[in-house]
């Protein structure tokens, strides 16, 4: 990777960092990038999942205010994210390269109709907040037990999945809600990488520069990211989950 590739990849992770504290769907930046570098897909994967920690870890801590209270909670849903990040990582794994490439092209899709669709989502899930477990309840257990196999699998709009679930099965706030977000998200990234340190091939160039923008972006989303325009935000998104496609499918 050269030098202004890697500027490339950094400023990504900024990029990448900021959104995933906000909304979610920052994998949708850097893994393409990674990709257009030269990167085989299952390692910038693996690579984008290990950068993208610290990104979530300052993204969580910018919204420690909103975590007062919900210790009990995040600890049972965390272990739901944890157990799921560990069977998507060992899916990446022990699955045939060849059908990654096409199971992320479907995923990126997805990602990308969740991302458009979001504000519809939220305010059909409105409707429901008033008439919420408190807890969640065991079906919420599952869903996010599931979203953690999606996430450890193909990170890109696990927040988006995560403010939907909570937001439909929680009495609380979508501020609450998004920090509950940015910390499970941070769980199965980090279960996740943890397994792909021990037993996959990483890109640790690819890494660092994800990494040191991430960084960054978590603290810019924390504090400023919820004054960048929603249609502006999700038109980049989707912009380059398009391109993603198309260099997966064309590339």
């Amino acid at each position: 990777m050269t030098g202004w590739e890697l500027v490339a990849v950094v400023v990504a992770g900024v990029v990448a960092g900021a959104i995933n504290a906000v909304v979610g769907s920052g994998s949708l930046i850097t893994f393409p990038t990674l990709v257009a570098m030269g990167v085989d897909p299952v390692t910038a994967n693996v690579s984008n999942t290990i950068g993208l920690v610290p990104g979530s870890f300052t993204g969580a801590y910018g919204y420690r205010a909103e975590l007062s209270g919900q210790r009990d909670r995040l600890l049972r849903l965390g272990l739901a994210s944890a157990l799921g990040a560990l069977i998507g990582g060992l899916l990446l794994l022990v699955l045939d390269p060849g059908v990654f490439r096409i199971v992320v092209v479907v995923l990126i899709a997805l990602a990308c109709v969740l991302v458009v669709i979001q504000p519809r989502l939220n305010a059909l899930l409105a409707d429901r907040r008033e008439h919420a477990h408190p807890d969640g309840g065991p079906v919420l257990w599952l869903t996010v037990l599931a979203a953690g196999v999606y996430g450890g699998y193909f990170g890109a709009a696990q927040g988006v999945l995560l403010i939907g679930l909570l937001g439909s099965f929680l009495d609380d706030g979508l501020q609450r809600v998004n920090a509950a977000k940015n910390v499970l998200a941070l769980i199965v990234n980090g279960v996740a990488a943890v397994l792909f340190v021990v037993v996959a091939k990483v890109d640790w160039q690819a890494v660092l520069g994800v990494a040191l923008g991430a960084i960054v972006g978590g603290f810019v989303g924390a504090r400023v990211g919820r004054r960048i325009p929603a249609p502006v935000l999700r038109g980049v998104i989707v912009a380059v989950g398009v391109a993603a496609i198309i260099v997966l499918v064309y590339g």
